[in-house]
């Protein structure tokens, strides 16, 4: 298992566009994304749980890889969500 936090800087947060480009980053692996906001977590491959978090500007999120490539996975979303939020 691998997890990593991250702070959203994009200024609208994740939006419908955002979360389909995460999706689609996501689906890439065979390891399981999980996507956490507080108490709320979502699956890291379904568009509508990650637009349900609300995740806004400055808010910090918890993603956590589990499966066989969860290593590569990690570093790979890590690098996404660096460049793309």
């Amino acid at each position: 298992m691998r997890s990593f936090m991250y702070t959203i800087k994009a200024p609208v947060g994740m939006h419908a566009r955002h979360a389909g480009l995460l999706v689609k980053e996501a689906s890439g692996y065979r390891s399981r994304v999980t996507v956490s906001l507080g108490d709320k977590q979502t699956d890291g491959k379904r568009i509508l749980g990650l637009m349900g978090l609300g995740v806004k500007q400055g808010d910090v999120i918890k993603v956590t890889v589990v499966g066989e490539d969860e290593d590569l996975a990690a570093l790979k979303l890590k690098s996404f969500l660096w460049t793309n939020f």
